[in-house]
């Protein structure tokens, strides 16, 4: 199972600014991942940069529109991610434990860690084209 472990982002991940003990904090963060690639579950991990440097692409019916960033509500934007491939949920939940504080030791932060659709939940359904994306490799 694949799951995504989300770090949510503040008002000093939108501006663009470390913690004070950002070298503590890069050297926590990459022994974290060290020892996730050591168990063989780590598939993909970095930090993202603040929503002003970003877009979204909204629909509205069959109309696009571009709306750049920044967004007014920080909390639901994600500052950083984790991707893990483990047996189950309790592993997650072990590897998710171990994370390192993503905004500094004693400074208020949230993770958030959800399961990716893998093949068997669209095979199951009966969804059609789902074969397409097992080609790409898209989906596990």
């Amino acid at each position: 199972m694949r799951f995504m472990i989300m770090v949510r982002a503040n008002a000093d991940t939108e501006a663009g600014r470390f913690p004070p003990d950002v070298d503590k904090l890069m050297a926590d963060m990459a022994a974290y991942h060290e020892e996730l690639a050591q168990a063989g579950v780590l598939l993909d991990g970095s930090g993202l940069q603040p929503s002003s440097e970003g877009f979204r692409v909204r629909w509205d019916g069959a109309r696009q529109k571009v709306i750049d960033g920044p967004y007014a509500e920080s909390k639901e934007l994600i500052a950083g991610y984790t991707l893990i491939q483990v047996r189950n949920r309790e592993e997650a939940l072990e590897w998710a434990r171990r994370f390192p504080n993503p905004m500094g030791e004693g400074r208020p932060a949230e993770i958030e860690v959800r399961p990716l659709y893998e093949m068997e939940h669209f095979e199951q359904k009966g969804i059609h084209g789902a074969e397409r994306f097992r080609k790409l490799g898209t989906f596990e």
